[in-house]
């Protein structure tokens, strides 16, 4: 439904100012705004932008998230499409432009740069410089995605700067990914070009970034929360923040995106302008995206709230046309086609048995709200010479199994899951997404991965008798179904999760980040236990 005008209180986040008035639209453009004293109540103020995220890990393709995320007040994303990369190289990446470009929605892209992740670990694809600079002809791939390859940056890999060079011949920001870079390397790092990061966890690692003028994400997905630790660098830095997702998975999207970020800001009393700024204005600013911020001559894009104290989304614009209303999609499902590489055969359990090679063993610390692990050492659960699952020490198997080949998984040892029986597995593993299980027992852990490999990608649970699974047909990672759906399914096999003892918030999304070896300390690839700190495999036991 297209709109000709609209009345209310116009929040002009550039002014800093709020003023009643009416605005006119023509072809889905902003044609002029008219000062009047007889306008509706509502407020109007530029639609929400996810500066940062991946769409894969909602496990909706693009149209769909689309649908799920326009109600909250997302009028736009900045995607960095690494994960489909990793599984079908720059044949990928078209495929989330092109289904991006079936509804109307603002999604942008970046190149991205570090595909493979590693040289420890096997993907589906690569992606080369020369890919880089034939995705910067599009014009929705706005700029040269998350640099995990910190090291390659300090140690002048000549690979990675000939990536940072061709993003800075097309004029495009460079995205960052450092965790934990502080002092002299955060400076280096920076210096290379280096214009964001998301990956702060502490307000002195964001501190020393922003000194060397980077902007600051500040990012609260599924997995990942970092509001809280950093939000009070807003007042302060309000030109350098933004707001991000990174990781939104389905149930959690269904609830709230951007706008519980904005709420939560509000709450705390931090300044309206200053917040807008991080949510609406600076990501816009800084890629260059063509979404309206309430100016003539811009784009129609915003949102309507009931007021700023509640911030009730009563509708959602884009274009002119309005795609969500009273909380609402009014983005029509379209027809998704699938895409994939998935060749492996089925496993049997004894693929998984550990032989009993040592008395302590390396366990990976899984930690609640975060995607670094620390490293321990304990004693091996032993059991007619194999070690084992502890369930009764919260120390449980796991395994990561080459999705893209035959080869023998590789397994170790997780602290914090808390199962006491049953495991789960999905294909979501980032960042090469071969899958990843963690479980009780080796039987338990062989049928979850099964599961996943009958349907070529998925999600999956199995508690004794009681199976379920999710297929992501869709390179592993997403389903082509309507996103509502998904996220109905989903909440129902994390329930299943937590029914068999694990107390995180979000037991598959922190699964589905230990593989992710370039976030220290201890993971797993499927080649080996990773020691993320010296960026070198480690042995599972200790001699």
């Amino acid at each position: 439904m297209k709109t000709n005008q609209i009345s209310g209180n116009i929040v002009d986040i550039r002014s800093r100012s709020i003023y009643q008035g009416i605005i006119h639209i023509e072809n889905g453009m902003i044609k002029k705004i008219e000062p009047s004293d007889e306008v509706d109540s509502q407020y109007i103020l530029p639609g929400f932008v996810d500066s940062h995220v991946h769409i894969e890990s909602s496990m909706l393709v693009p149209s769909e998230f689309a649908r799920l995320a326009v109600p909250h007040g997302t009028v736009a994303t900045v995607s960095d499409p690494h994960e489909i990369g990793n599984v079908l190289g720059i044949e990928g990446v078209k495929y989330m432009m092109d289904n991006g470009k079936q509804v109307n929605f603002k999604f942008y892209f970046g190149a991205p740069s570090c595909v493979p992740a590693t040289s420890f670990e096997t993907a589906g694809a690569s992606i080369s410089a020369e890919d880089i600079a034939a995705l910067f002809q599009y014009p929705e791939v706005k700029y040269l995605a998350e640099m995990m390859n910190w090291p390659g940056v300090l140690n002048k890999d000549p690979e990675v700067y000939e990536k940072l060079a061709i993003a800075k011949k097309f004029q495009r920001p460079i995205d960052g990914h450092a965790p934990g870079l502080k002092g002299e390397k955060a400076q280096q790092y920076a210096s290379a070009g280096i214009t964001t990061d998301h990956e702060c966890f502490t307000r002195e690692e964001a501190l020393d970034k922003l000194k060397y003028g980077m902007h600051i994400l500040i990012r609260e997905g599924s997995a990942a929360k970092n509001f809280e630790a950093l939000i009070d660098l807003l007042p302060d830095y309000s030109p350098n923040i933004m707001f991000c997702s990174d990781d939104k998975h389905p149930d959690n999207l269904v609830e709230g995106h951007i706008n519980l970020l904005v709420k939560r800001a509000l709450s705390k009393g931090y300044d309206l302008f200053d917040v807008l700024q991080a949510a609406c204005l600076n990501p816009v600013q800084h890629y260059k995206l063509e979404v309206g911020l309430l100016q003539e001559g811009d784009p129609a894009d915003f949102i309507v709230i009931n007021n700023p104290e509640d911030f009730d989304i009563l509708g959602t614009y884009i274009n002119g046309e309005q795609v969500a209303k009273d909380g609402k999609t009014l983005i029509k499902p379209t027809p998704n086609k699938t895409i994939n590489n998935f060749n492996t055969s089925p496993k049997t359990p004894t693929d998984f048995r550990v032989e009993a090679n040592g008395e302590k063993i390396r366990v990976i610390e899984a930690l609640d709200g975060l995607l670094v692990t620390n490293e321990l050492q304990k004693l091996a659960k032993k059991e007619n010479g194999f070690t084992i699952s502890d369930s009764d020490g919260d120390i449980l198997k796991i395994a990561v199994v080459n999705r893209y080949q035959d080869r023998k998984p590789a397994v170790s040892f997780i602290k914090n899951f808390g199962f006491k029986e049953g495991a789960i597995a999905g294909s979501v593993a980032h960042d090469s997404h071969n899958i990843i299980a963690v479980g009780v027992d080796d039987a338990s852990i062989c049928k979850a991965v099964n599961m996943v490999i009958k349907e070529k990608g998925g999600v999956s649970a199995v508690n004794g008798e009681e199976e379920m699974i999710i297929p992501l047909p869709v390179a592993g990672l997403m389903s082509p179904i309507d996103g509502y759906q998904i996220a109905e399914q989903y909440a129902d096999i994390d329930r299943l999760a937590k029914k068999m003892g694990s107390k995180l918030q979000s037991p598959f999304m922190t699964l589905s980040f230990m593989a992710l070896l370039v976030i220290p300390s201890a993971k797993l690839s499927d080649l080996g236990l990773f020691d993320g700190d010296n960026f070198k495999f480690t042995s599972l036991f200790i001699s």
